[in-house]
């Protein structure tokens, strides 16, 4: 069987405040410099959706792009998209680190999907910082 990847990039701003509650203030602040900010801060995430699967004989596609969009936009978009992550429930036990949100936005897409396989989600948080989860 042939195995072909389809990605996407969706964009979304959110706030987070980079704290745990295990640490003293001052390991807060050695740990997380800035993003430790009590009023949090905010960036511009592109989300980069990776499928893969066999090529659907009839369509030629993996994954249908409409498909695809009306699921990242209900279980990903809806849900953090100008949202502070602190006060989402799958950060209530967590810090809301991009590392956290690559996997949160993973695990939600995971069984969400109508065909193929997730392969990866890739979160990028500046220029310089991205993240990636394959699933475990």
């Amino acid at each position: 069987m042939v195995h072909v990847y389809f990605g996407r990039r969706y964009h979304l701003s959110a706030s987070h405040r980079l704290h745990s509650e295990s640490l003293t203030g001052e390991e807060n602040r050695a740990a997380y410099g800035k993003c430790n900010n009590p009023h949090g801060h905010g960036h511009n995430y592109v989300v980069e959706v990776l499928v893969g699967g066999g090529i659907d004989p009839e369509t030629g596609m993996v994954i249908n792009l409409a498909a695809l969009d009306e699921v990242v936009q209900t279980s990903v978009l809806e849900r953090f998209d100008h949202a502070n992550l602190n006060l989402d429930p799958l950060f209530v036990n967590q810090v809301p680190t991009t590392e956290n949100l690559t996997r949160a936005v993973f695990g939600v897409l995971k069984d969400a999907l109508p065909v193929g396989k997730l392969e990866h989600v890739r979160v990028e948080e500046t220029e310089n910082n991205f993240f990636l989860f394959q699933g475990e």
